[in-house]
C-alpha cells in the first residue's frame, strides 16, 4: 500500500501516458483539456452568440469523459492514496517563496496566499484570477489548444506547430516565474 501513497516515478507515469496516447491516436482522437470548454460552452448555448461554438458537441462527448475522469481521478488521489506528506520542493525554491511572503510551503498545492477565499475576495485577488484567466482564455484559444493537447498530443504526433506553442509556454513560464511573480507578490 505503501508504493500507492507516494508520487509515481516518471518510468510508470511516463508510459502509461504514452499507452493512452497510442490508444487515441490508434482510435483517431485527439487529447486536450481547453476543448472541452467549448464543448460545454456548446452545450449551455454558446452558439446563438458566436459562429465558433456552433458545431456537433456530441461528435466530442468521449472527451469530456477524460474531464470526468480527471475529476473523479484527482479526488481518488488525493482522499485515498495520499500520505499528506509535503511536496518535495528545492531549497532555493522554499527560500525564494518564503521572500514573497508564503508560509505552509508545499504543504498544499493551492497556497492560501492566493486561493483562500480571505485573499480571493480582494481587488489583488479578483485582478489577478481575472486577469490570468483571460491571458490563459486568449492564449489557449489563439495557440489553437492547451498545453495537455500540444505537449501530449501535438508532439507525439510530431506536430511543428504544437513544438511552437509548447517553447512559447514555457518561455511564458519562465517569464512570469522570474519577472511577473516578483511583482505581484512583492513583500
Amino acid at each position: 500500500m505503501e508504493i500507492l501513497l507516494k508520487p509515481w516515478p516518471w518510468y510508470v507515469s511516463g508510459p502509461l501516458i504514452a499507452l493512452v496516447m497510442l490508444f487515441l491516436v490508434y482510435f483517431g482522437k485527439t487529447f486536450g483539456m481547453s476543448s472541452n470548454l467549448r464543448t460545454l460552452c456548446t452545450i449551455g448555448g454558446a452558439g446563438k452568440y458566436s459562429n465558433f461554438f456552433r458545431f456537433d458537441w456530441k461528435a466530442q462527448k468521449w472527451n469530456l469523459t477524460v474531464v470526468l475522469g480527471a475529476i473523479i481521478g484527482g479526488f481518488i488521489a488525493v482522499a485515498f492514496l495520499s500520505d499528506g506528506s509535503t511536496i518535495d520542493l528545492s531549497p532555493a525554491t522554499f527560500s525564494d517563496l518564503e521572500e514573497f511572503g508564503f508560509s505552509n510551503i508545499g504543504t498544499t498545492l493551492l497556497p492560501e496566499e492566493i486561493y483562500s477565499w480571505k485573499n480571493v475576495l480582494t481587488l489583488k485577488g479578483m485582478s489577478i484570477l481575472v486577469i490570468a484567466g483571460f491571458l490563459v482564455g486568449f492564449g489557449t484559444r489563439y495557440a489553437g489548444g492547451c498545453t495537455s493537447g500540444h505537449a501530449i498530443t501535438g508532439l507525439s504526433n510530431l506536430q511543428l506547430p504544437s513544438l511552437i506553442a509548447v517553447i512559447g509556454f514555457f518561455i511564458g513560464g519562465l517569464l512570469m516565474t522570474h519577472f511577473l511573480l516578483p511583482l505581484i507578490f512583492v513583500p
